[in-house]
């Protein structure tokens, strides 16, 4: 095994000269650093890197806690604060925590017993108060898709009630008065700010929103939106369009719809959010609400690590918005009605 020794020795410089290089630290001239870095990619040298945490007492590796990596939403906040590691020369460790508050504050721990100073948590069963906690306790603790006032310049937030007031609006501008939304059961806070700003937009342009019209479903994936769709159609709502609270429960509305012989668009359109890849891998493709996960995760990583080295270097708040993408799954009402008729 090539050892940092033996790259001092070819190199002919101290190994801390090479430790440095390694880091990315310190101060190495430009000349002596290329050297230094070509004999490192000639020997293959690769840093030991529980061996540099035993010395430095910290282990450079970047803490991911999200709910289900194997969900695509999710999938690509991991992707987007990967990125941002390798610049910093941070591993990432990711722990799914899909079960409960413990599960949650379980990965949490198994992490800091790695030495992860640098923590990303996507938090759905945890209320405020114990994530202020534990944001006292862990300096590079950073929290996204989480707006919480106390702690707002460690929060990666996005802003959903704009978001679902922009989708309501474009159905609106459509034609659309008679709007069926689809949620899921309140495990956040997402799905009801997001229902507040859909009645927010509706209010706004002189439509109620009755209660019969909304339907929340256990799960926010395609099952999901499938199951909310056989309900609302059990209790004979009439209706000419959906907005899901994601893309998995939108494209579920979709292949439910198709399966009761109503098409979509032109007999109900539909809208998601969050415009995955999969809202272009459906047909129609979705309209959605482009949420920039990846951008904020990145930004989040960038957020935790700078955090852990210094943790009053952040006062800022961090909000993201999203923005309208529109394709093929909504229709004129105008054109939904002639054709219906």
């Amino acid at each position: 095994m090539i050892t940092i020794k033996d790259v001092a020795r070819v190199a002919e410089v101290s190994t801390s000269t090479v430790s440095r290089v390694v880091r990315k630290q310190g101060k190495v001239g430009k000349a002596c650093r290329a050297k230094v870095q070509k004999v490192i990619d000639e020997l293959g040298y690769r840093p030991n890197i529980n061996a540099q945490a035993l010395v430095s007492k910290k282990s450079n590796s970047l803490g991911i806690v999200i709910p289900k990596v194997s969900m695509p939403f999710f999938g690509t906040l991991a992707c987007g604060a990967e990125e941002a590691t390798k610049e910093n020369n941070y591993r990432v460790l990711i722990s799914n925590a899909d079960e409960s508050e413990q599960t949650e504050l379980d990965a949490i721990d198994s992490l800091i017993q790695h030495r992860c100073e640098a923590i990303v948590f996507h938090s759905v069963y945890n209320n405020d108060d114990t994530l202020c906690e534990l944001a006292e306790k862990i300096p590079g603790l950073v929290f996204i898709n989480r707006f919480i006032p106390k702690i707002a310049h460690r929060c990666v937030w996005l802003d959903n009630n704009l978001g679902a007031q922009e989708a309501t609006r474009h159905l609106i501008s459509k034609g659309h008065t008679d709007i069926a939304v689809i949620t899921r059961e309140n495990i956040n806070t997402d799905a009801q700010v997001r229902l507040d700003g859909v009645r927010t937009a509706l209010t706004n342009a002189g439509i109620k929103l009755i209660d019969s019209m909304v339907e929340s479903a256990s799960t926010a994936d395609m099952e999901g939106g499938r199951e909310a769709v056989r309900n609302l159609l059990k209790k004979g709502m009439k209706y000419t369009a959906v907005l899901a609270f994601n893309d998995n429960m939108a494209i579920g509305v979709i292949h439910e719809l198709n399966a009761q012989g109503i098409r979509v668009p032109e007999d109900v359109s539909v809208i998601g959010f969050d415009d995955l890849l999969i809202a272009v891998a459906c047909l129609p493709e979705l309209s959605t609400m482009h949420y920039p996960i990846r951008e904020m995760a990145n930004y989040a990583a960038k957020l935790a690590i700078e955090l852990s080295e210094n943790s009053s270097s952040s006062v800022r708040t961090h909000l993201f918005m999203p923005h309208l993408v529109e394709r093929d799954s909504v229709s004129e009402a105008a054109v939904i009605e002639a054709r219906a008729s």
